[in-house]
């Protein structure tokens, strides 16, 4: 049967077709190509040009009946959706919750791409545990946990199985390095090209970086899994805004420079994820370091 990849166009979801596809497993991408490429499209796998929003992809669902729906399109950046409430909640809401009504009709699995660094806010404990308390401060954490708790009221009352991953920084070959999203790209972009990155801040922010093949192997977990609920999926490591760019410079061989703008609204100041929940339930735990992360990645810029 059918596994329906939503983003599959995109960096994380192109990603996760390749392992599918290399599986034997048989792949509808969906994808409306806004922020993905068609350079990213597996050949081998199927693909339709189709908005989550809309009722053609509530209708593709129905009508194909797919065994799981690793659902990975978004709107991604916390700034935008600073900017832009309504958009984030039009696509990162609503086109989930079409998605999820679907789902729930045709009895599929259904593995959702949430967030972890943007759901918490303010965490009191870092590496932050699944049962902190989640206070988001942008709108992109606040629609992400109410697609969860959407996908939570769908499993009580009509027996959807789901598990929802919250990401920690995802970074890797494919991503993005000219939206907002992504800052191992936009820095390793800028130092390839002789330009000056900007560091939003004094740089002493942290995140949890975590490699998209990790990524990937987590969605294959939750993919097998029966497990219910969310999940975090990180490295529980700390690092500062400017210690990445120093370590990002090193890879691609070039000098480290930045300059520092304001800080952005809706950005956290501290983030990392104990991902311990998913080494117990779904048998996924980090297997990249970040220094041979960004060697990978490094080496897929400059190529």
């Amino acid at each position: 049967m059918t596994v329906l990849v939503t983003g599959g166009a995109g960096f994380i979801g192109s990603h996760l077709v390749d392992a599918l596809v290399a599986r034997g497993e048989e792949v509808l991408v969906v994808d409306d190509l806004s922020s993905g490429s068609q350079r990213n499209l597996n050949p081998r796998a199927e693909f339709e040009m189709i908005d989550i929003r809309s009722e053609q992809a509530a209708r593709l669902i129905r009508e194909r009946g797919p065994r799981a729906i690793c659902h990975l399109a978004a709107q991604v950046s916390v700034s935008r959706s600073v900017r832009e409430p309504l958009l984030d909640a039009d696509v990162n809401v609503a086109g989930t919750l079409n998605l999820v009504v679907a789902a729930a009709e045709v009895g599929c699995r259904f593995v959702f791409a949430s967030t972890g660094g943007a759901i918490y806010g303010a965490a009191k404990r870092i590496p932050t545990p699944e049962d902190e308390p989640a206070w988001p401060v942008s709108p992109y954490g606040i629609g992400k946990l109410a697609a969860e708790h959407y996908l939570h009221g769908f499993r009580e009352q009509a027996g959807l199985s789901y598990a929802a991953l919250r990401y920690a920084n995802v970074y890797g070959p494919r991503q993005d390095p000219h939206g907002e999203a992504g800052v191992v790209a936009i820095f390793s972009r800028a130092l390839i090209d002789g330009r000056t990155p900007t560091i939003h801040g004094p740089g002493t922010d942290t995140r949890d970086y975590v490699f998209v093949g990790d990524i990937v192997a987590a969605n294959l977990a939750a993919l097998e899994s029966d497990r219910a609920g969310h999940y975090n999926i990180g490295s529980g490591v700390q690092t500062d805004v400017n210690t990445l760019l120093e370590r990002i410079a090193a890879a691609l061989g070039v000098e480290a420079r930045a300059e520092h703008g304001p800080p952005r609204a809706g950005d956290v100041r501290a983030s990392a994820l104990d991902a311990g929940l998913a080494e117990r339930e779904l048998g996924w735990r980090p297997l990249v370091t970040l220094e041979e992360g960004l060697r990978e990645t490094a080496e897929w810029f400059k190529g």
